[in-house]
């Protein structure tokens, strides 16, 4: 059993600002006593979507050093929930999330795969895929804390992703977010929910939280979650920057996997 806390930022185009943010928190984390924890989507930069493929780095920059340094120092298995690395094509990005040890190497990175396009009307109107490439690769990440499943956002509407993940032995998913709060109000208990309750596996979901300075009315839900395998959320952060901290039992995760063996009576 073991401490997680899942980080809610108001990230912006001020990196120095989100990177100062971001290590208060993990640091409060860290003092609590926690083990695990975890930044949303853009943790680095939510700001104008060129501009983010401007900035864009390699695994090995600046960005990422300092918080495998943050990692290190704390002893902590720290999630950047996202940030905006550097691809083989100058006009797009990917949106990375990466895993680092308590000695501040990377175990794991993975690429979003389902990036978010909506194009209801002129007013309304998002297309990620014109700054971001997606991924391809479904990642779980063994750790001694447990086996930890990546994702991001816009795939939690996916379902048939975190079957994969599951079937690679996840027991704990990450779903770092910036989830808008039009859909967040409707939307993100319930399926978020719903991929615990359909794994059997813990769920961290750190989330953005209020507007961000992106070029239009952006404005994230919060309210990020901790949910155990029965589905039930064991910690919700409210608005505004803050913590959502819960203790992660894979004991309790065993026992709801025993009691009603899922996987076992699968049958497509």
């Amino acid at each position: 059993m073991f401490l997680a806390s899942a980080v809610q930022l108001t990230s912006t185009s001020q990196a120095e600002a989100n990177w100062l943010s971001a290590k208060a928190l993990i640091e409060r984390s860290a003092s609590y006593g926690a083990k695990l924890v975890a930044t949303p989507e853009n943790t680095n930069f939510l700001g104008l979507h060129g501009e983010k493929v401007k900035i864009a780095e390699p695994l090995t920059g600046p960005t990422l050093q300092r918080f495998a340094e943050l990692a290190r120092k704390h002893q902590l298995y720290l999630l950047i929930g996202s940030f905006n690395e550097k691809s083989d094509e100058p006009n797009r990005c990917y949106n990375t999330s990466v895993l680092f040890g308590p000695d501040g190497d990377i175990l794991g990175s993975y690429r979003k795969i389902h990036l978010f396009d909506v194009n209801l009307s002129p007013d309304v109107r998002f297309l990620e895929s014109d700054t971001c490439k997606p991924g391809s690769d479904p990642v779980v990440v063994p750790t001694p804390l447990g086996n930890i499943g990546l994702s991001i956002c816009y795939d939690l509407r996916f379902p048939e992703l975190y079957r994969q993940l599951l079937d690679k032995g996840a027991e704990i998913i990450s779903i770092p977010a910036a989830f808008t709060l039009m859909t967040g109000k409707d939307h993100w208990h319930p399926l978020l929910r719903a991929r615990a309750i359909e794994t059997q596996t813990y769920v961290i979901a750190p989330g953005q939280s209020g507007k961000h300075d992106d070029g239009g009315l952006r404005q994230s839900y919060g309210h990020s979650l901790i949910i155990d395998p029965w589905g039930i959320p064991v910690a919700d952060c409210s608005d505004g920057p803050g913590l959502a901290l819960a203790e992660i039992d894979l004991g309790r995760l065993r026992k709801v996997r025993q009691g009603m063996p899922i996987s076992e009576h699968r049958r497509l």
